[in-house]
């Protein structure tokens, strides 16, 4: 089957596909004319990347794991190098979770304490501003 096949069957976009294959996830064939080809093996192995790039890991993270991929969910061995890599990519979503929990906790605190101080119209925001006692109204940019 050629691209459009491809993409039809798994429901990733060709451009999405050619990445696939610049990143070594896909190994497609060639035409004499220089058309990748694509078997019913490229199918399992586009819906194994989309699956493994929903749990979080790189295409990098894949192309490592992919050889030992199993079924289109997949499946993967429990053997020490994979699941060290797997727990490596696990510590740091949480990690950027924290970091996101901490901003958004941080963020919602500023805008409690802007929505309880109320006051004037900041200027970068329109209307006017209170400088040192005096009403200050921007010009207009």
């Amino acid at each position: 089957m050629h691209i459009g096949e491809l993409s039809r069957r798994t429901d990733v976009n060709a451009h999405q596909l050619r990445y696939y294959e610049a990143r070594g996830l896909l190994e497609p064939d060639r035409t004499g004319a220089g058309y990748r080809v694509y078997d019913r093996e490229d199918v399992v192995t586009v819906k194994q990347i989309r699956h493994l790039l929903d749990a979080g890991l790189s295409t990098e993270d894949i192309a490592y794991l992919l050889p030992c991929a199993t079924g289109e969910a997949p499946e993967l061995p429990g053997c020490p190098d994979l699941l060290a890599a797997m727990r490596s990519r696990l510590q740091h979503l949480d990690d950027q979770i924290h970091t996101l929990t901490r901003s958004r906790q941080a963020l919602a605190h500023y805008i409690d304490e802007a929505a309880r101080i109320g006051g004037e119209t900041y200027g970068p925001f329109g209307g006017t501003t209170q400088v040192g006692g005096s009403t200050h109204v921007p010009s207009p940019t």
